[in-house]
């Protein structure tokens, strides 16, 4: 992935979506409990919707006020290229199947995207009070300090990430998640398969992981992962080797010294 910024207020900006995102950090912070909530599929699913709203009524309006002109991407699972323009590309709930279900893997993410490259993002954990920044050209930071990727060169030291996009994608689809899963197995070190892909990337960008794969170009769960990745020194591709952007149907962000070894392993998995 290769960014550029194209605007010259990133400071100001950054301060205003980091204050609005920690805010409504506080929200979902409060609807939090350690235990589990909802028993039915249609009790989980409104819980989920209830985050997701609670959080948006104070998200959107300061995002959409701190850049003039910039647009709403309304499906946070939505995925495939945006229309030319500045668009925020938020999760107000990043793992929010975790959040109703007791569990501390979760965030809220705003992205501002422009023309299809992420160029300005703020990831808040508001249960431990980390925000992860990162601003195309900029470098990325937890709080103060500017993170860095993993200096590993062997893929059979690595640990590695891979995870679900969304409840009923296709059986293909899982299949080639298992698919690669197993490749990953034979050839890294450890695999680690959870949800959300935002709560691994931060792990990537802070050299604490070495590498994350999906088969998926669901945005939200990508694009604040992406420039934080590639800011703090990775390398974000498709598994073809070309490029990322929110166009893309899958994704591979890794370490540059195993990347080519990672995408050796996971690019020949069939799409069918």
């Amino acid at each position: 992935m290769s960014t550029a910024m194209p605007f010259d207020a990133a400071g100001p900006l950054l301060s205003d979506v980091t204050a609005a995102v920690k805010a409504a950090g506080v929200t979902l912070r409060d609807r939090y409990t350690s235990r589990a909530r909802g028993v039915s599929l249609d009790e989980v699913v409104g819980e989920i919707h209830a985050n997701d709203d609670a959080v948006l009524d104070v998200l959107r309006e300061p995002l959409l006020r701190a850049r003039r002109g910039s647009q709403w991407a309304e499906d946070e699972l939505a995925g495939g290229a945006l229309p030319p323009g500045e668009w925020w590309v938020v999760d107000p709930a990043e793992g929010n199947i975790n959040h109703v279900h007791g569990m501390e893997d979760w965030a809220v993410t705003a992205t501002l995207v422009s023309d299809n490259l992420p160029v300005l993002t703020v990831v808040h954990l508001p249960l431990t009070g980390d925000t992860y920044t990162a601003v195309a050209g900029g470098g990325a930071r937890l709080n103060d300090r500017p993170l860095k990727v993993s200096a590993k060169t062997d893929l059979g030291a690595a640990l590695i990430g891979t995870g679900q996009a969304r409840p009923g994608e296709d059986e293909r689809t899982f299949r080639r998640i298992g698919d690669s899963v197993t490749a990953m197995l034979i050839n890294g070190l450890v695999v680690r398969v959870s949800v959300p892909a935002t709560m691994q990337l931060v792990h990537v960008a802070a050299g604490r992981m070495d590498a994350f794969w999906q088969f998926s170009d669901v945005r939200s769960g990508l694009v604040a992962g992406a420039l934080l990745v590639s800011e703090a020194g990775g390398t974000v591709t498709d598994l073809a080797g070309e490029p990322w952007n929110t166009g893309s149907r899958d994704f591979l962000a890794a370490a540059p010294g195993i990347h080519a070894a990672a995408l050796k392993v996971l690019s020949p998995i069939p799409i069918a």
